[in-house]
Parts: structure tokens; C-alpha cells; sequence
């Protein structure tokens, strides 16, 4: 990357907090990063483990949790860091990657949601043709596809924003390296590039979004028709979980890049972006897990599994010293 800058660092400005709320921030921030590794590292550990879990939508679902955990890992660290230290600088380079990665793993999950819910579609509209579309190499093409495309889209992005001079202020309005607040700070100018960025990102999302829409439009569809109230329920069970994950996801990103930066709606704007950034991978596997009823016996046996290992170890540990 080639940058025209006089400064060697950024300063990110976060929520401003008074310096009697850095601790409640920082606990705040440490309990959802631990809830958030626990839990999607909990869903991928069941999806390898538990035979009963190895098919397309949990291998998708154990793709999606293990893109959640970089994707948080990607912010969360460095927030508590600042909070911990009180030193909000990052590095000119540093604050580059953090940006390439967040939004990188950003876009990897918006084409992993439409690949989840064309399985979805799938196994209740065509379940007959499900297993032969659904094999284990198209399953590993998709998701491939999917970091392929979601990288590649931010490739070009990151490789605009790199040709733009940096001559001062440093501070960055927000809590971490997103691509807008970043722009603000350049002395070129940025009329053209933040078209362009649009472009870009309507062109990579769109299509994505539209199968999610298209597919969940025909799901719903084919639920209502169910003559079986059972199936029905259980269709609507499964698919819930990911109406919420996709509503969430798609929701907080909309309220923070599609609607006007006013100085009204930007501190707002770092409010939601926690929702997108923070939350949303810690609410995840806690959806997934509590309405599922597949990752829920999985994890009741696995305990089981676990707590008997433990009684057998105690108890020929007390055996041995008899």
C-alpha cells in the first residue's frame, strides 16, 4: 500500500466516556468478548464432535460461529486494550488491517447468511432434491466462495482508500478503523471515492441480500402451506433462528452506512455500530443453541459425556490411594 501521510498514528476517540465509567466499559466489553468465545467456540467444537451435526446447515453453522470469533477478535482486544491503558492510539498500518479484516470477515458473513438460507430453502422447498444438491464438496465451494468473494470485495476497497494523503487531524470518531470515519480524516478529496465505495459495496451485497430476502420469502411461503402442524413448527423453529441473525445483522448495518453521517446521527451511528460489531456475535450462538433442538441434545450428551469422564477419573483417582 502506498500512503501519502505525515502522521505515523490515529487516535480513536471511542464513546468519550468520563474516566470513572473506563472500568464499567472495560468489564462491559471483557464479558461479552469471553461470552462471545465460549460460544461460538462451544458450536464449532459440537459441529466437528457430534456426528449427528454433520450435515450442510451445521457445517455452515460452525463456519458462520468460527467467522464470528475472528470477527469480533478483530475489535474487542484493542477496545479493551484502550480501556484498560487508556491509550487510544493505534498504528497508521495497524489501523489499515484492523479495517481490512473487520470488514473483510464483515462481508464473509453476509454471503454465508444467504448460503445458510438457500440451504434453509432447499431442505423445506425441494427436500427431495436436497442431499444430491447439497453434497459435501458444493458445501466446501460455497463457503469458499464466500471468503473468497467477501475479501476480494475489500481488496479493491482498502486498495482505494490507500491512495488517499493524510495530513492531519489524527483522531478517528469512533472505536475502531471503519472505512468512513477513516476517509474524513483525508486531506485529498473524497467526493469520488465514497461513491465508489457505494458502488462496490452494492454491487458485493446486494445479490447476496436479495437471495436472503428471495429465499426466506419462499420459505415462509412454503411453511404456511404445511398441512402438518408439527413440520410447521418445526420448520419455523429452525428457520426463526436465522430470520433473527439475518434481521440483526442487516438492520444494525443499514441504520449505520445507508442513513446520512449527520453530527445528530453519528454518535448514534458508534451506538449501533456495537450492535453490528460487538453484540451480534455474542447473540449468535445463543440463538442458534437455545432454538435449536439439535445443539441442544448435542450439548446435554456431550456434558453428560463430560461429567461421567470426570466421576470415573475422581473415582479411580480415590481407588488408588486406598
Amino acid at each position: 500500500m502506498e500512503m501519502s501521510t505525515n502522521i505515523t498514528k490515529f487516535i480513536l476517540t471511542g464513546f468519550k466516556n468520563p474516566q470513572e465509567l473506563q472500568f464499567i466499559f472495560f468489564f462491559f466489553f471483557l464479558l461479552i468478548y469471553m461470552i462471545t468465545l465460549a460460544g461460538n467456540i462451544l458450536i464449532v467444537v459440537l459441529v466437528i464432535k457430534d456426528k449427528q451435526l454433520h450435515t450442510p446447515m451445521y457445517f455452515f453453522l460452525g463456519n458462520f460461529s468460527c467467522i464470528e470469533t475472528c470477527y469480533s477478535s478483530t475489535v474487542l482486544p484493542k477496545a479493551l486494550i484502550s480501556l484498560q491503558t487508556g491509550d487510544r492510539s493505534i498504528s497508521f498500518q495497524l489501523c489499515f488491517v484492523q479495517h481490512y479484516f473487520f470488514a473483510s470477515l464483515g462481508a464473509v458473513e453476509c454471503y454465508l447468511l444467504s448460503v445458510m438460507s438457500y440451504d434453509r430453502y432447499l431442505a423445506i422447498c425441494h427436500p427431495l432434491h436436497y442431499a444430491n444438491q447439497m453434497s459435501s464438496k458444493f458445501c466446501v465451494q460455497l463457503v469458499g466462495s464466500s471468503f473468497l468473494s467477501g475479501f476480494l470485495a475489500i481488496s479493491i476497497t482498502i486498495a482505494l482508500v490507500s491512495n488517499l494523503d493524510f495530513c492531519g487531524p489524527n483522531e478517528i470518531n469512533h472505536f475502531f478503523c471503519d472505512v468512513f470515519p477513516l476517509i474524513e480524516l483525508s486531506c485529498s478529496d473524497t467526493h469520488l471515492l465514497k461513491i465508489l465505495i457505494y458502488l462496490i459495496s452494492f454491487l458485493f451485497t446486494i445479490p447476496p441480500f436479495l437471495l436472503t430476502v428471495i429465499s426466506y420469502s419462499c420459505i415462509i411461503t412454503a411453511i404456511l402451506k404445511m398441512t402438518s402442524r408439527s413440520g410447521r413448527q418445526k420448520a419455523f423453529s429452525t428457520c426463526s433462528s436465522h430470520l433473527i441473525v439475518v434481521t440483526l445483522f442487516y438492520g444494525t448495518i443499514t441504520i449505520v452506512y445507508i442513513l446520512p453521517n449527520s453530527d445528530t446521527l453519528r454518535n448514534l451511528n458508534k451506538v449501533f455500530s456495537v450492535f453490528y460489531a460487538v453484540l451480534t456475535p455474542m447473540i449468535n450462538p445463543l440463538v442458534y443453541s437455545l432454538r435449536n433442538t439439535e445443539v441442544k441434545k448435542a450439548l446435554r450428551k456431550h456434558i453428560c459425556q463430560l461429567f461421567v469422564k470426570l466421576l470415573s477419573n475422581i473415582n479411580k483417582a480415590l481407588r488408588s490411594k486406598i
